[in-house]
């Protein structure tokens, strides 16, 4: 898998036990049209199946992370229906970021410069967001009349609440990454220079845990959506899970002993 590439626009390579997925379509800011999508699922799918990769890391080739969907280059097919759903969406962007959100390994998102529209949705649904100091998000659609997409409507206001979702939305102004941190749509803002050792240094902290962490992030997804009942519930079914990996008994023991875990991902 090391240094494989599912499409042109999407590059890939293994680093200590992290996946990497590059966006590699600069000359369009990364643009979220049809083929990079399916590269980029093509590269979330094999990392997914990979038992050498224990996290995964998502950023963008040159100045932007993803500029949104390519509009210009008619990859996208927003536009092309003119009856019932938007049939990219539920055929593509959609499939897409609800596998993330299911995902069984944790993941860390890297954004370097704009991350607009369909952009914006696939950094916050990573698990953990580091941006660049010269970074933005952007929910662009009510320039070009349309709605948000990729899941927007649903992260948004779950992250920053009611009001500051309505003010992203309808006004559609840049939100610089150091205001998306103080909102708490983010977990750091760094100098750019930093971006890639800090989202690796998060990635290598999640990829040396125990597999819990994958059950721990989807517990936290479904918390999104669950009643409190529903959701402790859950918790132990899940606890019961955890309990009989390997990690679990390799944790506990080095409890025992004081001394640190070794946690093998099984």
């Amino acid at each position: 898998m090391d240094g494989a590439q599912p499409t042109p626009k999407v590059r890939t390579e293994i680093k200590d036990r992290i996946g990497v997925i590059t966006l590699n379509d600069p000359a369009t800011l990364n643009a979220a049209g049809i083929e990079l999508m399916d590269g980029l699922r093509a590269a979330f799918d094999a990392f997914v199946a990979d038992a050498n990769v224990r996290a995964i890391v998502i950023t963008g080739e040159g100045r932007g992370f993803c500029s949104g969907a390519n509009l210009s280059g008619g990859g996208s097919r927003i536009t092309e229906n003119r009856n019932g759903p938007n049939q990219s969406l539920l055929q593509v962007y959609n499939p897409f970021v609800s596998a993330v959100r299911k995902s069984p390994k944790p993941l860390v998102a890297a954004v370097n410069g704009v991350a607009a529209g369909v952009g914006a949705s696939l950094a916050l649904i990573c698990d953990l967001c580091v941006a660049a100091e010269s970074a933005y998000f952007l929910q662009a659609f009510r320039r070009i009349g349309l709605v948000p997409d990729g899941g927007a409507t649903y992260l948004l206001p779950r992250l920053v609440g009611k009001a500051r979702a309505m003010e992203l939305t309808l006004l559609g102004e840049k939100l610089p990454a150091k205001t998306a941190l103080e909102w708490g749509m983010i977990n750091r803002c760094v100098p750019d220079a930093e971006l890639m050792p800090t989202a690796m240094a998060l990635a290598g902290q999640l990829a040396d845990g125990p597999i819990s962490l994958g059950y721990t992030r989807n517990l936290i997804w479904a918390s999104l959506d669950a009643a409190w009942h529903d959701q402790v519930e859950a918790e132990a079914y899940v606890q019961g899970d955890a309990a009989r990996t390997e990690d679990a008994r390799e944790g506990i023991m080095a409890f025992v002993q004081k001394r640190p875990a070794e946690f093998k991902g099984r």
